[in-house]
C-alpha cells in the first residue's frame, strides 16, 4: 500500500511537470512573454514570478555572472530545509512501521500461504483477508504507513516556478553558473543530478532486511529517472535544483540511515520487550476458516436450491384453505 501510493506520487508529479513544462514552452507568445489567460497565467502569477523575483533581487545584491545559479542554490536551500523535518518525521514513522512489520511476518506468511490455496470459496477468501487488517488494527498500526506524497507536493510549486522564472525573463535565461548555462538544456547538470539521486536510493538500502530491498527496488529506479526526465526537458536552472536537493538528499538519507535507524531499532525493540505484539493469526485461525461448512459459507447451487425450496413451502402456504374458509 505504502509503495503504490508512493509510486502514484512520483508517477503524478512526472505528469504534471510534463504538462507544465509543454505548456508554458511558448503557447505562441513571444520566447520571453509570460503567459496572460488560462491555467499557466495561474501559475506563473502564484509561483513563477514571485520566485523570479527573488532570483532577480539575489543575483543583483550578490552580483557577479554566477548570481543567477547562487539565488537558486539558495532557494532550494531553504525549500530542503522546510521539507527536511517532514522527511525525517516521514522516515522515521516508516522506520518504526517496518520493524514492527517484520516481527508480524509470521502471521503474513500464514495469510499469504491460506490464500493461495486452491478451492477457496469467495466467503473463505475475505475471512482470510480481514485477517490482515485484524492484524494491524490490534496491534496499533497503520497500513499506510509515512506521509508518502506530502514533501514531494511542497516541492511541486517551487520546481514550476523556477521553470517559468527563468523561461520568461531575458536576463535570468542568459545567465550562467560556471560557465554552464542556466536558460538551456545541461546534459552535465542532469547527469550529476541524475547520480546524486542513484546514489542516495542505495544509501537507503543499508541496514533494510532483503525482503523489503525487493519492495524498494522500484523507488531505486523511479526517483533517479524523474528527476533525469525533467532535468533533460527543463532549463539548466531546474537541473542545478535538482543537483543541490540530490546532495542534500544524501545528507538527510546519512542522517536516516546511521542516526534514525539506529534509535528507532533501539525503542521499537526496547517497546515490544514491554508490550509484545499481539498474535491475531495461528496456523489453527486459518483451519478454522478452511474448514468452515456452514451455510454462508455454501456454494451458489446450494443457495440456489434452498431458495427454491423455500418459495415453494410459501406456495404451498398460500394454497392451503384458512380455518374461516372451512366454516
Amino acid at each position: 500500500m505504502k509503495s503504490k501510493t508512493k509510486y502514484f506520487s512520483l508517477f503524478a508529479m512526472i505528469t504534471v511537470l510534463a504538462l507544465t513544462l509543454t505548456g508554458c514552452a511558448n503557447n505562441g507568445q513571444s520566447i520571453y512573454q509570460a503567459p496572460t489567460s488560462g491555467p499557466y497565467a495561474w501559475i506563473f502569477s502564484l509561483f513563477g514570478k514571485p520566485i523570479q523575483n527573488i532570483m532577480l533581487a539575489v543575483e543583483h545584491q550578490i552580483g557577479g555572472s554566477n548570481g543567477a545559479g547562487w539565488a537558486i542554490i539558495i532557494i532550494t536551500f531553504v525549500v530542503q530545509l522546510i521539507v527536511m523535518p517532514l522527511r525525517l518525521a516521514s522516515q522515521r514513522k516508516m522506520t518504526t512501521q517496518q520493524e514492527k512489520t517484520q516481527k508480524l511476518q509470521p502471521q503474513m506468511k500464514l495469510i499469504q500461504e491460506a490464500l493461495k490455496k486452491p478451492g477457496l470459496t469467495q466467503p473463505q477468501q475475505m475471512q482470510i483477508s480481514q485477517l490482515q487488517m485484524r492484524v494491524y488494527k490490534e496491534n496499533n498500526m497503520s497500513m499506510m504507513g509515512g506521509m508518502g506524497c506530502l514533501p514531494l507536493l511542497i516541492q511541486l510549486p517551487i520546481m514550476m516556478g523556477i521553470y517559468q522564472a527563468v523561461a520568461y525573463s531575458k536576463e535570468l535565461a542568459a545567465s550562467s553558473f560556471f560557465g554552464i548555462s542556466l536558460g538551456q538544456r545541461s546534459i552535465i547538470l542532469t547527469i550529476i543530478a541524475t547520480l546524486l539521486y542513484v546514489v542516495q536510493g542505495y544509501l537507503s538500502l543499508v541496514g533494510i532486511p532483503e525482503e523489503q530491498k525487493k519492495a524498494m527496488q522500484m523507488t531505486l529506479i523511479l526517483s533517479p529517472a524523474m528527476t533525469f526526465f525533467i532535468s533533460i526537458s527543463a532549463p539548466g536552472a531546474l537541473a542545478l535544483y535538482f543537483l543541490v536537493g540530490g546532495l542534500i538528499a544524501i545528507l538527510q538519507q546519512l542522517i536516516t540511515t546511521f542516526v534514525i535507524m539506529p534509535k528507532v531499532k533501539r525503542d521499537v525493540a526496547a517497546e515490544l520487550n514491554e508490550r509484545p505484539l499481539k498474535v491475531v493469526v495461528t496456523q489453527e485461525t486459518i483451519d478454522n476458516i478452511l474448514n468452515t461448512t456452514s451455510s454462508s459459507n455454501s456454494t451458489p447451487e446450494a443457495n440456489k436450491d434452498l431458495h427454491q425450496d423455500l418459495r415453494a413451502r410459501n406456495a404451498g402456504k398460500q394454497k392451503r384453505p384458512n380455518d374461516s374458509d372451512k366454516d
